[in-house]
């Protein structure tokens, strides 16, 4: 077995003292003049020095972990934000735990008592069930929270720190854009939990505006298979559609694989948005017109925040920070001239 390479030897060749090099190693980097840490870090990089987390967790009274909590890890939404998290998390000396909690409370109530327990040191991620209340004894113990959330938020006095998307106003705007184009029977397809509330008001709010009747049907899943029964359905009742926007990507392209096979050209004669831009929507055919959430900036912005609270950068109540989207235009939506009435 090598011999471990110890914190004084890395001080010897950056020329510091080895208290500057446990600083650095323990996310004080900013506490030392630039040079000084480069110097540090490129000691440890030539010899190999590969800190005693178990040490380090007895000393510190941290276990240098941070949980990444996310509801599907199937959905093709959630990797590049883990991914972000965790580069963010290890250049500054922590490791990440991903844990895919399936959206259900019983998953995500095991995640605050294992922090609870010392298992990690904070937790950064989505929710799905428990809101503030639930996480607050873990806000009170020191444990800060991280959560991306899918509606404005205000912030609150306990160290949960929120970053959000305003899905409503992101809905709202998706449907405005099938309106300007001159769609008027547009249907929105949504599944239960998660964002289904707030993207299901702002279409409904559009709608309203312009004064169209509305039509929401519910699939059983935020999946490829619950958008395309629902698809199935809306078709087979031959209610009158020029256009469908489903409430993520997955969704949308379970819808388009349900008109194809219905014998429907998207959008000749229906338009098709999602939402997400997950990897898929720019490689089906025709492209898929979404809202963007840009998730490796959120996972990255949501490490960063948590990496405040664990350095004592940031002391103040919790922080909510509205994070940007974008709708994304592509080939799968068209003007109802084109589309069937």
């Amino acid at each position: 077995m090598p011999r471990r390479i110890t914190q004084k030897e890395v001080a010897e060749r950056a020329g510091v003292a080895q208290a500057t090099v446990s600083l650095v190693l323990n996310g004080g980097r900013e506490k030392v003049a630039p040079e000084t840490a480069e110097r540090i870090e490129a000691a440890i990089a030539e010899l190999g020095y590969q800190p005693n987390r178990f040490a380090q967790a007895l000393r510190t009274q941290r276990s240098h972990v941070i949980a990444c909590v996310v509801p599907d890890l199937t959905n093709p939404f959630y990797p590049s934000l883990v991914v972000a998290v965790q580069k963010v998390a290890r250049a500054a000396g922590y490791e990440v735990i991903t844990i895919d909690t399936e959206g259900r409370e019983a998953n995500e109530r095991q995640v605050v008592q294992a922090a609870q327990y010392g298992r990690f040191d904070g937790i950064v991620g989505v929710f799905f069930k428990l809101g503030a209340r639930e996480l607050a004894p873990l806000g009170k113990a020191g444990v800060p929270i991280v959560r991306i959330e899918v509606s404005r938020k205000a912030g609150g006095s306990l160290p949960i720190d929120d970053l959000y998307i305003d899905n409503e106003a992101a809905a709202r705007a998706l449907t405005g854009h099938m309106l300007a184009l001159g769609h008027r029977h547009i249907t929105m397809i949504a599944a239960p939990g998660g964002p289904q509330r707030v993207r299901l008001q702002g279409y409904l709010d559009a709608m309203a505006s312009a004064g169209c009747e509305p039509n929401v049907l519910e699939a059983e899943h935020f999946t490829v298979e619950g958008g395309r029964h629902a698809a199935d359905a809306l078709v087979e009742s031959g209610r009158p559609v020029t256009a469908i926007i489903a409430a993520n990507d997955m969704m949308a392209i379970g819808v388009m694989q349900s008109l194809i096979a219905h014998g429907l050209a998207i959008p000749g004669d229906i338009s098709v948005a999602g939402f997400d831009d997950i990897l898929a929507s720019a490689l089906v055919t025709p492209s898929l017109t979404t809202i963007a959430q840009f998730q490796d900036r959120l996972g990255a912005a949501a490490a960063e925040k948590l990496l405040d609270r664990l350095a004592n950068r940031a002391d103040e109540p919790g922080r909510a920070e509205e994070m940007p989207y974008e709708i994304i235009i592509r080939g799968s939506v068209a003007e109802p001239a084109m589309a069937a009435k």
